[in-house]
This record gives structure tokens, sequence and C-alpha cells, in this order.
């Protein structure tokens, strides 16, 4: 069992003594989560961490979508809810880049795709190709591909 998967469920057999049913109701649909992601496909695989944090990550970015389009509808109270879920994921993903970081990171990919002779947008492909393993669970895939198309148009 991956140890980031193990931290979890420790996490929630603690979270159902103390009765913290924001975070055992969280962990239980991350959890739930992970364990669809392994048995998706023709077979059945214990998640690495790595992947176990990729699933993370996009249970987290459901949560902040849904902050977002309860806040904007007025429903305050389930926009909180979705951002106490979103606090209780991010203790389990890696430290998110600063924008500074992942600007670096962008430029270094575009010299090195530059120096192999590409440029222009028609480069995104091999420059999204080398930043993603980089930024994968650190920082936002729409701002990484928004910063790389800044950086090559």
């Amino acid at each position: 069992m991956s140890a980031l998967k193990d931290q979890m469920q420790s996490d929630l057999t603690a979270a159902m003594r103390a009765q913290d049913e924001l975070t055992m109701a969280t962990l239980r649909m991350a959890l739930s989560a992970v364990t669809n992601a392994e048995v998706a496909g023709k077979q059945a695989k214990e998640l690495s961490d790595d992947e176990v944090v990729v699933v993370l990550t996009s249970e987290a970015k459901k949560r902040r979508e849904a902050a977002e389009s309860f806040a904007a509808a007025g429903a305050t109270d389930r926009a909180e809810r979705e951002q106490a879920e979103l606090g209780v994921l991010q203790r389990y993903l890696p430290e998110q880049l600063s924008d500074d970081e992942v600007r670096a990171i962008v430029a270094e990919a575009v010299a090195r795709v530059a120096a192999e002779g590409s440029s222009g947008p028609a480069a995104m492909g091999a420059v999204m190709k080398i930043v993603t393993p980089q930024t994968r669970g650190r920082a936002d895939g729409g701002q990484v591909a928004a910063l790389v198309k800044a950086a090559l148009a």
C-alpha cells in the first residue's frame, strides 16, 4: 500500500474516533476515488504515491470548481463546505509552486524546445510534455497551459 494512502486510512480512523464529520466524509470520498482508480482498467493494481497525488489533485480541482460555482450561485454555505473539504485534501498534496517558480520552469522548457528548433504556438505540445511532469500536483494545469501559451506567443 502506498504511504500516502496508508496515512489517509490512519487519519480516517483518527477522524472517526474524534467524530470529525468533515474530515471523515472527505477522506472517505478521497479513498473511494483512489480505490476506483485502482480498479479501473483491465487489471486492478495498487497506485503509487505519485498516482494517488494525481487522483487527489483531481478531487481538489472538483472541490475548487464546485466552491466557485456555489459562491456564484449565492449558496455560501455549500461553497464554504467545498472549501473546507479542499482544505482537508490539501493536507495530502505536495506544496503548491508559486507563480514565479512555474514561470521559471516554463521559461526553461521553452528554451530547451527552442534549442531543438521548435518555436511559436506549434511548440506548445513539446513544451507541455516537459513542464507537466515537473508541475503535476503542484500547480493548476490551466494556469500552466496559460503561462506556456503566453511564453510562446
